[in-house]
């Protein structure tokens, strides 16, 4: 089988990312020595500077599981705060009643 000008556009990006074996470098590395052309391309393609931080959808589990936490936290909040109140207010009435 003979490799491609679009197998190695394929692979490229896979390439440029160093996410390819040794195996397909070389493969890569050899294609890319007989077409200057497209070697030109990876010359540009790899001092390219990508954003490091790429958000990735999520998935619905993801979503649930955002979901649910949150409202786990949001729940600890509110009974953190009665309790609070609680205490104040129990304070405050046990001043009041004691000092008179």
């Amino acid at each position: 089988m003979e490799i491609t000008k679009n197998v190695i556009l394929d692979l490229l990006p896979l390439y440029l990312a160093d996410e390819v074996s040794a195996d397909t470098r070389a493969l890569i590395e050899e294609y890319l020595e007989t077409d200057p052309e497209l070697a030109e391309i990876a010359t540009q393609s790899a001092a390219v500077e990508l954003p490091g931080n790429i958000p990735v959808p999520l998935t619905q589990e993801d979503k649930m599981k955002a979901y649910k936490k949150s409202k786990t936290i949001m729940i600890l909040t509110i009974v953190f705060l009665a309790a609070l109140m609680a205490a104040i207010l129990g304070t405050i009435m046990l001043a009041f009643f004691t000092s008179a």
